[in-house]
């Protein structure tokens, strides 16, 4: 298939003037020349070429240009390059100073940088923000428990956004304080006449020092009474000394069982060496009897002792078991 020279032509020339309008956005160099924006065009091809948007530039500085704010391209660009927010920081700025805030654009840069939306921090120093702390359980002198919700009033303090503490120290001192607070108390009564004793001594602590909010009031929303510490701790230290004293008790039973068992143990060994010295006595009277050192009177009189002693047990006997059954 055969073309046209005029064609062939007529394709590189639209070709060569995409290409041409790509390289150099004649359209947004004439926005700069009508708002007064002083961009040259080679700029304009230099930002393509080093990979940054030039339409990104060229709006932001329209748009801080027509807000009285003298920013350069320069600038802008290299905030880009650092992967920072340029339209962010540039109404920022303009927000800052149309509020009368203090905000310069080194200063804007870094906070964009540093993570934290410098927009919405700009609006947070307008417009305070109050921020909700979870239920702070604390226990009162008395051993009352209070459960407690709070609302804190913040502002962004554009000083201390770069390394500045956030949101969660600012309620992490917020529950301390108000835990101090309680536990100070004489009575959990007494907070609940005077909740506000809480937020003073809770902001005279200066807990936002450090941080990137500035506490500007710190009100009690709801106080709820909780369970007996104090009556609990009481009962479990009660509980835990029942159990030492039947531990013990029951120690002190276990050697007593051990000692009556050793007792006994003894008991039955001297019985059983007297059962074998008695049975040694027949033999010991027949020797004597044999050499003489026993009379047939000695003998008769022993009998007499052991009939007497049999009968002593014989009569002893019922009477204990009659006093036993009295009983």
């Amino acid at each position: 298939m055969n073309f046209s020279p005029f064609i062939i032509i007529a394709v590189l020339v639209f070709v060569l003037l995409f290409v041409f309008l790509y390289l150099v956005p004649l359209n947004l160099w004439f926005q700069c020349v009508l708002n007064g924006v002083r961009i040259s065009l080679l700029q304009l091809i230099v930002m393509r070429w080093r990979k940054v948007p030039p339409a990104i530039i060229v709006n932001a500085m329209i748009t801080s240009k027509k807000a009285g704010l003298n920013l350069s391209s320069d600038a802008l660009e290299a905030h880009y390059l650092a992967s920072g927010h340029v339209r962010r920081v540039v109404d920022a700025l303009i927000s800052a100073d149309k509020a009368n805030i203090q905000l310069d654009f080194n200063t804007a840069t870094a906070i964009d940088l540093a993570g934290r939306d410098v927009l919405e921090a700009v609006q947070m120093s307008v417009n305070p923000k109050v921020v909700d702390t979870p239920s702070v359980a604390a226990v009162a002198s008395n051993g009352i428990q209070l459960i407690v919700k709070a609302r804190v009033t913040v502002r962004a303090n554009i000083k201390q956004l770069v390394g500045g503490a956030g949101e969660e120290t600012i309620l992490a001192r917020v529950g301390e304080g108000i835990v101090t607070a309680i536990g100070s108390a004489r009575s959990h009564a007494d907070v609940l006449e005077n909740p506000d004793s809480i937020s003073k001594l809770v902001l005279s602590k200066g807990l936002d020092t450090g941080t990137a909010f500035e506490i500007l009031s710190i009100d009690i929303a709801d106080i709820d009474v909780g369970k007996n510490i104090g009556a609990q701790l009481q009962m479990d230290q009660a509980n835990a000394d029942k159990n030492i004293a039947q531990a013990k008790a029951e120690e002190r039973r276990a050697m007593a069982i051990a000692i009556e068992q050793e007792m006994k143990a003894k008991a039955q060994e001297m019985r059983a060496k007297v059962i074998e010295a008695e049975a040694e006595v027949p033999m010991a009277m027949a020797e004597a009897f044999r050499k003489g050192n026993l009379g047939i009177m000695d003998y008769y009189r022993m009998q007499n002792i052991k009939a007497d002693t049999d009968m002593r047990e014989s009569i002893s006997r019922p009477v204990a078991k009659d006093e036993k059954d009295m009983e």
